[in-house]
């Protein structure tokens, strides 16, 4: 290790380090933790946005599997995309005594103030996938969000019918969500030349609130009523919008002749993926992601150090971050990729294509 990654290494140890000695230094943690663990063992509290998509789901899934098999107990709130929901459902875990959050903010700004509720009773955050901004949470979990933008936009400029050049739209996510934010920041990475020199012309853009399918077909269908068919490529954020941006396209006879992105690697994406209807997802290994998450909530529930070797700006500060790598995933590696690792079988990828 240089001097240079050692030395920020250590000062990031030590920023999560001494988070937790000023918490823990405060009378109302000392009582939560009593009261929490009479026993010694650690209680999680997880607060997502939403349990609506499979993805949600199955992070779920696998976090409270790997709680159990850490030793640890978790409570779960899902707070269907509402904000003032997440607050109570925060609020709510907190009264149960919970020793760490694990957040899947809604809104990435509006989350601050749960922070901020955690940290009055002594208890640490971790932002899981999404961040948390202009807040001082401990840690971030997730994936390298701007390379998912990257891999989705390279791919699309690489295999347009004419590599480099085409009319595309462009699906973000859901404006609230940070990662939205960090998706388009390396899509725009890799685009902006093509665009700045007239070779790729973007026809139709908008977010998509939500993420929401429907929202994502409204984009298409738009794109389609002022510019026509001529569309080379759809550029959408997620595997969700992709499924709303092949709807619109069945309904014109377009499915499988423009390029779909997405990223998830959900079940019904594979499908479509294999079908031919949608050309490329991103892998990401939710299961190490889940498994890193609890590990780490353990260690900060019971003050022991952590060692986050990245860091990710939130509008404050640099967070302390852990991020995990993703993998493009087309019909060419599907049994390489989500179905080798078991996050997909092949008799639900293959026996339902459509």
């Amino acid at each position: 290790m240089n001097a240079r990654i050692g030395l920020l290494v250590l000062s990031l140890a030590l920023s999560i380090t001494i988070g937790l000695v000023v918490a823990q230094g405060r009378a109302p943690a000392a009582a939560h933790s009593e009261i929490a663990s009479p026993a010694g063992s650690v209680l999680i509290g997880l607060s997502l946005d939403t349990l609506k998509e499979a993805r949600w789901q199955r992070d779920r899934d696998l976090m409270l599997a790997r709680a159990h098999s850490q030793g640890a107990d978790m409570l779960v709130q899902s707070a269907n995309s509402d904000d003032a929901r997440q607050i109570a459902d925060v609020q709510a875990l907190l009264t149960r005594r919970v020793n760490v959050l694990v957040l899947v903010p809604h809104d990435g700004t509006a989350m601050a103030r749960a922070v901020a509720m955690a940290h009055d009773v002594g208890v640490p955050v971790i932002a899981y996938d999404r961040m948390i901004r202009d807040t001082d949470v401990d840690l971030y979990v997730s994936f390298d969000n701007v390379r998912v933008g990257e891999l989705q936009a390279k791919y699309l400029v690489d295999h347009l019918p004419t590599p480099g050049k085409g009319r595309i739209v462009r699906i973000y996510g859901s404006k609230a969500d940070n990662n939205a934010q960090l998706f388009k920041e390396g899509q725009d990475d890799v685009l902006k030349p093509y665009i700045d020199r007239h070779e790729i012309q973007v026809i139709q853009e908008d977010w998509a609130d939500d993420w929401k399918p429907e929202n994502a077909k409204k984009i298409v269908n738009a794109a389609i009523s002022k510019h026509g068919t001529a569309i080379d490529g759809i550029l959408a954020s997620n595997d969700g919008t992709a499924g709303g941006a092949v709807q619109a396209l069945s309904e014109e006879g377009l499915a499988g002749k423009v390029l779909v992105t997405g990223q998830d690697a959900e079940l019904v994406a594979c499908q479509r993926i294999v079908a031919g209807t949608q050309a490329m997802t991103v892998y990401k290994p939710l299961e190490r992601l889940a498994d890193s998450a609890i590990d780490l909530a353990v260690r900060l529930a019971k003050g022991r150090p952590v060692i986050a070797r990245q860091s990710v700006s939130n509008g404050k500060f640099d967070v302390p971050s852990v991020l995990a790598d993703v993998v493009v995933t087309t019909r060419d590696n599907m049994m390489d990729t989500v179905i080798h690792d078991g996050f997909l079988s092949r008799q639900d990828v293959y026996g339902g294509a459509r």
